[in-house]
């Protein structure tokens, strides 16, 4: 579920997500309470349009929301009530529900599902295509100011010791640029996320698989700091000298505080009377 807003904290109150159940949006007049509640219709069994149905019965305010659902079978829906303010509307499609209201027209939603069926990354990524395409098109015609991009998977992260569902939780409460802003964030979490991914191999120690995966992660992100530290512990563990120090080197020129943790860590015991070593976590 990703979502952007003219309003503060988007993020609080129209994302919904539920791993292996389904995501909400909540919008419009929007009422925070519709994503629990449709995603407990949905654990029992009911398909999205037959949830937003029941979820809406007895709301005499239902003209005045707008709802996309999806469930983890890939079944969508989404409502767009009539007294919503222009322009609003809704796409959906097999795994998709696009919808948003006050935007600068329609093709705000239809580059948003656009975008979204074109990516051929990760859910992340798609979903952030998503918004940056429907930003594109015109977004909502008030201007920007929060944004928020939400993942669940049954199982979480494999080999990660947090052991939630959730595995992408991100917010921009309040920024002149929020999807932009965003994007930054996804990129230092898809990071971190490369880095992590490391860790395992390294506890294995599987010094040439670490290495390989780690120079994978560097040629998406080439000047980031901890890959580049990461790299050079698990070369100096798998006895290749000077491509560790090179690496070293470069790690510490991009962030100085790798200095003194590299002065006393274990993994360069290979390097420790190296006075090429000595003088760079000295300098």
């Amino acid at each position: 579920m990703a979502v952007q807003s003219r309003y503060f904290a988007v993020g609080a109150v129209v994302p919904w997500a539920r791993a292996g159940v389904g995501a909400v949006a909540t919008q419009a007049a929007g009422r925070a309470a519709y994503g629990p509640e449709i995603l407990d219709l949905l654990a029992h069994g009911l398909e999205p349009a037959k949830a937003i149905e029941r979820a809406l019965a007895d709301d005499e305010r239902r003209e005045t929301r707008q709802l996309g659902v999806v469930d983890a079978e890939g079944r969508a829906a989404a409502f767009t009530g009539s007294e919503c303010n222009q322009w609003a509307g809704h796409e959906a499609g097999s795994c998709y529900a696009a919808q948003g209201n006050i935007l600068a027209g329609e093709d705000v939603v239809s580059e948003m599902a656009r975008a979204f069926a074109q990516t051929s990354e990760s859910l992340a990524e798609r979903l952030m295509a998503a918004i940056e395409a429907a930003q594109a098109a015109g977004g909502d015609r008030r201007g920007q100011q929060s944004a928020a991009l939400v993942v669940e998977r049954p199982g979480g992260i494999p080999g990660n010791r947090e052991g939630i569902d959730r595995i992408v939780d991100l917010r921009v409460d309040d920024h002149p640029e929020p999807i932009r802003e965003l994007r930054r964030l996804l990129d230092l979490h898809t990071r971190m996320g490369l880095v992590l991914g490391t860790y395992e191999l390294y506890e294995r120690r599987e010094w040439g698989s670490a290495i390989a995966a780690t120079e994978a992660a560097l040629a998406r992100f080439p000047d980031d700091p901890l890959l580049l530290y990461n790299l050079a512990c698990y070369e100096s563990l798998d006895g290749r000298r000077e491509t560790a120090l090179t690496h070293l080197e470069s790690a510490v020129a991009r962030d100085s505080t790798l200095r003194e943790m590299a002065r006393g860590d274990a993994d360069f015991a290979l390097l420790a009377g190296d006075p090429s070593f000595l003088a760079l976590v000295e300098a």
